[in-house]
This record gives structure tokens, sequence and C-alpha cells, in this order.
């Protein structure tokens, strides 16, 4: 469309006639329009224009029947909105409303399918160069356990997977999270959302504590799981700073800014320190170590606790030295002195079977941190050789032997683990029958042994308390009413307690 001057056009039988003067006012109306569209959904203003070009040229093919793409033509002024439509290169004296309804209904599918395309990859583009950032939404719905997160403009997605275990959010809830994946479906955009992973603790710290995002803390390592513990090794390149203590905050303000964003989930926060032992000593904290033997051949460390701070290091669920096995990188085995010495003493007496062998060369081993039967199987017959000099022959005899000895402790271990749940399955039943106040039916040491051992039953690495004595012989009832404290023990014991396995 075109002319400095006013020009009337026929718009078919019974039409008002379309005028130049009338087109400006819709040309006005159509770029404010467009700039409103540009600024909502974050559109290049070019970009939309450009569409109504082409929307603009596919009605007129449509319109003439044709299907030569490049027969027409169209412009539109930046700045006044006049459109001007070309046939071969010469203008048209024609109005959109005289390409007739076939024809104006594509050139709006076309339109609309294009400002869609547009939005689509305003979105894309934006959501991308967002990946790995903290985002606050409003919580939609759920759908198939997916729960459905309205982002600013786009709809995000956050599967079960990356879920807290046992968290639920209701519709209009403000939902926190770390955009995980941006992806292009063809038709739409598809944004993942997770809270479970550990870069959402990460991004968490950068934002309650302004050393780590200004780096002068730096979060060295991490490990986590989602709902329970998380456990972070950090350091600080500014030795006024503790780094620690930064992470905590004036009595504990800024962690707990964190941990009530998780819903109380556990976080350990730990000093990195670049020697293995200290890190796994720290990573195992609360638990005291009295000491760690690395084979590093083998990526395993040894620790030997006291028989107290056994359940302490290993944790509920074994969760505690799991965690700190994957923050430092090690193959943690978490055992009683007496057993270390327990497995030493195998080692070398299955070692010192063989011709040649000596004590220098058991304690040669040993200072490699290879301490039990199962470490010389596992190691390798190369290692062996380079480290006890020995012929293949000979290495070969070794690692049969304790290859051998190796089955032998695992068939005992069993035995003792199973004999070791039997008893515990007995306590438990006593403590059952004690409670529902069938004490007649149980003997006497056994209610009690069932009562004291509800501690330990229990794994917390706790001290155990002393219960009320009972007396009686076998075969008579024990003459022990069950206190408070006592039902308390017994009712711990029936809920399994929190287990270390």
């Amino acid at each position: 469309m075109s002319g400095a001057t006013t020009r009337t056009y026929a718009t078919g039988a019974g039409r008002a006639p379309w005028s130049v003067e009338e087109s400006n006012v819709n040309s006005n109306e159509m770029m404010r329009i467009l700039d409103s569209i540009a600024r909502d959904r974050n559109i290049e203003r070019e970009q939309l224009i450009q569409d109504l070009e082409q929307a603009m040229v596919s009605a007129a093919r449509k319109h003439y029947q044709t299907l030569d793409t490049e027969e027409f033509t169209c412009t539109i002024d930046r700045f006044t909105g006049e459109m001007e439509l070309l046939r071969h290169g010469e203008p048209m004296d024609l109005s959109p409303e005289e390409l007739g309804r076939i024809a104006a209904q594509t050139f709006k599918q076309v339109m609309i399918q294009r400002f869609r395309d547009d939005e689509r990859q305003s979105i894309l583009e934006e959501f991308s160069k967002r990946v790995g950032t903290i985002v606050t939404g409003t919580a939609q719905r759920y759908d198939h356990g997916a729960l459905i997160v309205q982002v600013d403009r786009a709809e995000a997605v956050m599967l079960r997977s990356e879920q807290i275990p046992g968290e639920q959010f209701a519709p209009g809830d403000r939902v926190r999270a770390l955009i995980l994946d941006v992806k292009d479906m063809g038709s739409q955009v598809k944004i993942y959302l997770s809270r479970a992973h550990p870069d959402f603790i990460r991004r968490l710290f950068e934002v309650e504590v302004p050393e780590v995002a200004e780096r002068i803390i730096e979060i060295k390592a991490m490990a986590r799981e989602a709902g329970y513990r998380t456990k972070l090794a950090v350091s600080s390149i500014d030795s006024k700073v503790d780094a620690v203590g930064a992470c905590v905050g004036v009595r504990g303000s800024r962690i707990k800014n964190i941990v009530d964003e998780l819903n109380g989930e556990k976080i350990d926060i730990v000093r990195w320190n670049e020697s293995s032992q200290i890190l796994i000593q720290n990573a195992l904290k609360p638990a005291e170590v009295q000491e760690i033997s690395l084979c590093f051949e083998l990526g395993r460390a040894t620790v030997i606790v006291r028989e107290d701070q056994l359940s302490l290091a290993i944790g509920k669920r074994g969760q505690n030295v799991r965690l700190a096995a994957r923050l430092t990188g090690w193959d943690v085995d978490i055992l009683t002195p007496e057993e270390f010495n327990k497995g030493l003493e195998i080692m070398s007496e299955t070692l010192m079977e063989t011709e040649g062998m000596t004590e220098e060369l058991v304690d040669r081993l040993a200072a490699l941190g290879m301490v039990s039967v199962f470490d010389i199987e596992e190691v390798g017959a190369e290692i062996l050789e380079t480290e006890l000099e020995m012929d293949s022959e000979t290495v070969a005899a070794i690692i049969e032997r304790c290859s051998e000895k190796a089955k032998i402790v695992a068939e005992q271990q069993q035995k003792e683990k199973e004999e070791a749940e039997a008893r515990r399955a007995a306590e438990q039943e006593a403590a059952r029958r004690l409670l529902a106040g069938e004490i007649g039916d149980v003997d006497a040491d056994t209610a009690a042994a069932a009562i004291l051992s509800a501690g330990a039953a229990g794994g917390t690495g706790a001290e155990t308390s002393g219960g009320e004595e009972a007396s009686g012989s076998a075969g008579e009832p024990a003459s022990v009413e069950p206190s408070g404290a006592d039902e308390a023990r017994a009712a711990d014991i029936l809920g399994g307690g929190p287990s270390s396995d």
C-alpha cells in the first residue's frame, strides 16, 4: 500500500470505502500493538515486523492461488507502519480487506504461528542463559508426579527425581529451584527445575554467604542426599576469613536460612585440607577418628575408630560414611581397633605361609594400606610383584591363598551378621511382649537385656543408660514392673531405632 495522496478504493458492494487516512490510523495502532507484544513477550520488534510482511505475502499468494514464492513482496515502514504490497516489483493498489476471507484467515494463521515461534525462540534463548541459576516461581499443579511451576512467562517442570523426598507444594505456593536444563522440543521449550541437585545448595550459599559469591570462600567438594543430609568442604583464600564460621554466620543465621529453605535438611560444613587423611577425618565428624590408613592403589581408606564411636562414624543407615566417601573421593571402611588388628593378623598369617615372605615385607604392604586378605586379593599381581620384588609364580600363590582365606572370612562374617540379626530380633520380640504386659512368658534376663540394649540396637552412637534391675529365677516371672523409661526404651526397640548398617 502506497500513496502520498488520498485514494479511495471500492471494497465490495454494501461496504464502506477504504482510505489512506484510515490506513494511517490502523498502521499507527498496529505499530503500538507490535511494540506492546515486543515488550511483553521479549521479542525483537524487527522480527515481528518481518513476520507480518511474510504473513501478508502468504495471504496474497493464497488469494491469487500461486505457488511462486518470489511473485509477491511486502514491506512495512518501520516508523509509520504503512504497508506496501508488490507483485513482480510493481505496487498493488490492494487493501487487506480485498484479499478475501480465506486469504485473511491465512494471514492470521501465519502471523499467529510466527509470533508463537518467535516467543518460543525467545524463551529458549533467555532460559538457556540462566541454566545453573536459582529462580523463584509459583506452583501450578502436579502432572504424573512432576511439579509444574510458572517461572516468569514460561512454564517449567520439576520431575519427581529432582524433587526433595517428602516435599509437597500446593497451587500458588512459592517455589525456589535451580534451572537444571533447557531443551528445544520442537513445538515447545522444556525448562527443567531441580531442588535435589547439589548445585542448588551451592547457589543458596552464594546467595546467603557473600564471601562465597565473591569467591573468597570456595566450596571445594560437596556430597548430598536430598532431604536428609549434605556435607560441604570449604576453604578460604583469605587467611583472615574463617571459611566454616563465615558459612555458619553469627549464631548460625546464614546456615539457618538455607536449612529453612530445605525444610530442615541437615548440612555439615567441614574444613577442606589437601591432605587426604585430614580431609577424611574432618568429613567423618562428629565421630572421633583414631587412625587412617590409605591405600592409593585401591583408592581405599581404612578408618579406625573406638567402639563407642563406630555407630556415630557410620551414621544412620550408613549415611555419614557414605557422604564422607563421596565428599573425599575415597572408598572408606570403618573398623574398630579389634577388627583392624584381627584383619591384619589374618593377612600376616596367610602371607607368612608363602616361602620367602618376611615380616618386613608384610609391614611394607601394611604401610601401603593393604591391611586385609581382601586388599591383597583385589590389588592385583603387578603391584605385588613390584612392591614385594617377587616372581610372578610366587605372587600368584600369594593371591590364591589370600583369595581362599577371604572366602572363609567372608562366610564367617556373614554368619556373625546373621547371628547378630537373630539376637536383635529376639530382643525386639522380648521388648514387644514386655510392653504388652506378657512379662511372665519372657525370661527375666532376656527382658532386661532387651531394655538395656535399646540404645545399642538403635545404632545412634549415644551412650546406653542402665535399666532397672530385674530379679527372678529361670521359669519364674520377673518381679519388676516396667517403668516409663523402660517402656520408652522398649518402644524404641519396636520402632527399630535409627539404623547404622
